[in-house]
């Protein structure tokens, strides 16, 4: 058997992190090197992650030493706008290194590869810089890409997502308290990734974001208005012919629901309907905000960065649940 992947993961601390511990963990070809987190250093990474049996301790690293680690490829999983010093480092240090941002930092850069790979698969085979997409970003170009040449304006999308999409650090929108029964809507125009699906397609989108009591899962529906008539059943054949043969997607005829998608490694998609006169489209995609909408894409990415099977360490049917 071949020596393991090693992995480095920095900002290990958040709930993306801990996912990507356990996808690391249950991956046959990949192994955890380090992980740093600084409110976590000097813990054991299985008091968080039981599943990591690599016997790691968190750090707290530098860019600098984080650079230096021994490493086939590492993780960003950091808030946005934390990242610029490690990536500074690496491209000094360690340039040949695989590099996934998992932040919103590198999606507008024109030097990194974008990682949805169901899009972009051959620009992610061998990539050294690699942007992982936002979890709105990539239900809703999910729902409308096999639609997009056809848009005769800009597309809505509403949304509605798990707290664990507001990160660990307490604010409005993960406080149950607050969001018992309840439904909050935010960012209600220029949403990061409104403009991260309208900059990938190169034209206007709208995208009303909202946060519900549960902890994951998230659900857009987009509404679409076409250059020409489309009946359903058109339309049911345009979604299946562009997702086919995804291992991770799957076209249904009934809508998804908001619960269908949490805890799903891949994403639903369904429920295209046309109006009348076959103008308007309506869809919708269900996914899970912190699996395809970060983490497993994330594994995605580096699988096709280090060149083994894109699903490997994932499961190959999109309804499989962790």
């Amino acid at each position: 058997m071949s020596e393991p992947f090693l992995i480095g993961l920095i900002g290990a601390r958040g709930h993306t992190g801990r996912e990507l511990i356990r996808l690391i963990a249950g991956h046959p070809q990949l192994m955890l090197a380090y992980a740093s987190s600084r409110e976590f250093a000097g813990r054991p990474v299985s008091d968080i992650a039981p599943e990591d049996k690599d016997e790691c301790r968190f750090e707290n690293l530098t860019p600098e030493e984080a650079a230096k680690r021994r490493a086939d490829a590492v993780f960003l999983a950091l808030p946005d706008g934390a990242g610029a010093p490690f990536v500074e480092a690496f491209e000094r240090l360690a340039p040949q290194r695989v590099l996934i941002d998992l932040s919103a930092d590198r999606r507008f850069d024109d030097d990194w590869a974008y990682g949805l790979p169901e899009l972009n698969r051959a620009a992610l085979r061998g990539a050294r810089r690699i942007a992982n997409p936002g979890c709105y970003a990539t239900a809703a170009q999910l729902a409308l890409a096999p639609v997009v040449d056809r848009l005769a304006g800009a597309p809505s999308v509403f949304g509605v997502s798990g707290y664990s999409g507001a990160g660990s650090t307490p604010n409005a929108r993960n406080d149950v308290a607050a969001l018992a029964d309840n439904l909050l809507p935010y960012a209600l125009v220029g949403h990061k990734h409104e403009r991260e699906v309208a900059h990938r397609f190169g034209m206007p989108v709208r995208l009303t974001p909202h946060v519900h009591p549960a902890f994951q899962g998230l659900i857009v529906t987009a509404h679409a208005p076409l250059s020409s008539p489309l009946s359903p059943e058109d339309a049911r054949v345009l979604y299946e012919n562009a997702y086919g043969d995804e291992c991770l997607i799957e076209v249904q005829g009934p809508p998804p629901s908001l619960k269908d998608g949490a805890k799903l490694l891949g994403a639903l998609v369904g429920g295209a309907a046309t109006s009348e006169d076959g103008r308007h489209l309506a869809v919708v995609c269900a996914l899970d905000n912190l699996l395809k909408g970060a983490a497993v894409q994330a594994i995605q990415n580096v699988n096709l960065a280090l060149g083994v099977e894109e699903t490997l360490g994932l499961a190959v049917d999109s309804r499989e649940k962790l």
